[in-house]
């Protein structure tokens, strides 16, 4: 089965419904020859809503349908009726959805929530009917106001996803692996750079803790200014609560394990510096490809620099339950 594209950044337009008018009319009813005014209220127009919901992980759907239009109140009636008012209009969001004024850049404010709603624009207020208007010194009025217009706008809809940890490393990482070995998510895994176009999530369960992975596409250097996949998705590591570097332990990769360290960390932290304060876990990953004097001597390397490693293996699970298991320790 095809895998739906991922799209975590669309502009939509959206307009809350206006309200219905007022109404100007008169009591007619038999035996009372000057009845009083009874126009009724108009409606309220519906609201355009955001709501959260823990199923949904893309905002694809508004990639294609990207106008959205509530319904406008009814008119108000005779006999004090008032207009029926319109329907909100929901519009259902991956949680870490961040709205904006596109224009202003004003923040409307963030879905984080499964099921917490946002109003993005409420819907107009209906007019006054002429019952409202009835003064001693005029009995009859003929007025009665419009219901309240409401002009549309484009929103900015960010979606930066929300994960408890998030997987980074150099694309051929083992990052996918690392999810698949951790959680049941199935990955697309491959031995080219971006097999991850899209980030995964799965779910780790152990004991009674639950953590949400998310494996981000493979950085490269530079990706802080646009390069490779850039900032396409560093934006989602924001949201995470703690990080784990994914290091390629193949002697025949371009960077040795401290070089990719090093530059992934540069990456991050120049994109958004307050990434320094998170947690993280530094995994070496395919060992068994390495003699075990190596993987002495990588040790050696990242203690000299106060940093403490856990050397794995995705091929034959070696060291993936005790990193497992350090990882819901701290998190």
């Amino acid at each position: 089965m095809t895998q739906k594209p991922f799209i975590d950044y669309v502009n939509v337009f959206i307009k809350a419904g206006d309200g219905g008018d007022g109404h100007v009319g008169f009591r007619r009813e038999k035996f009372v020859p000057k009845g009083g005014p009874d126009g009724g209220d108009g409606g309220r127009g519906g609201s355009v809503i955001a709501v959260g919901s823990k199923d949904e992980y893309s905002l694809l759907e508004f990639k294609y349908l990207r106008h959205f239009r509530a319904k406008n109140g009814q008119k108000g009636g005779r006999s004090q009726k008032t207009g029926k008012s319109a329907d909100d209009l929901f519009l259902k969001v991956p949680l870490g959805t961040v709205f904006k004024d596109k224009e202003s850049q004003l923040l409307l404010g963030e879905i984080i929530e499964d099921g917490q709603t946002l109003v993005l624009q409420e819907g107009g207020k209906g007019g006054l009917g002429n019952q409202h208007f009835a003064t001693s010194t005029n009995q009859a009025p003929q007025k009665a106001t419009p219901g309240e217009t409401k002009e549309g706008f484009w929103v900015q809809m960010e979606l930066k996803l929300l994960a408890d940890i998030g997987l980074v490393g150099f694309p051929n990482a083992g990052k996918s692996s690392l999810l698949a070995c951790l959680t049941h998510a199935k990955p697309k895994i491959g031995d080219y750079p971006f097999t991850t176009l899209s980030p995964s999530i799965g779910v780790s369960n152990l004991i009674d803790q639950t953590l949400i992975i998310s494996d981000i596409p493979g950085l490269i250097e530079d990706a802080h200014k646009g390069v490779g996949l850039g900032t396409q998705f560093l934006r989602h590591i924001q949201r995470t609560q703690m990080l784990l570097f994914v290091l390629n332990a193949d002697p025949l990769f371009e960077k040795s394990p401290l070089e990719q360290y090093e530059t992934l960390s540069n990456e991050l932290y120049t994109f958004d510096p307050t990434l320094a304060e998170k947690p993280f876990l530094i995994v070496v990953n395919k060992i068994d490809l390495i003699e075990e004097e190596t993987r002495k001597e990588i040790e050696q390397i990242f203690t000299k620099k106060n940093l403490h490693i856990h050397q794995i293996s995705c091929h034959n699970k070696s060291g993936v339950v005790e990193l497992q298991r350090k990882i819901h320790e701290i998190s």
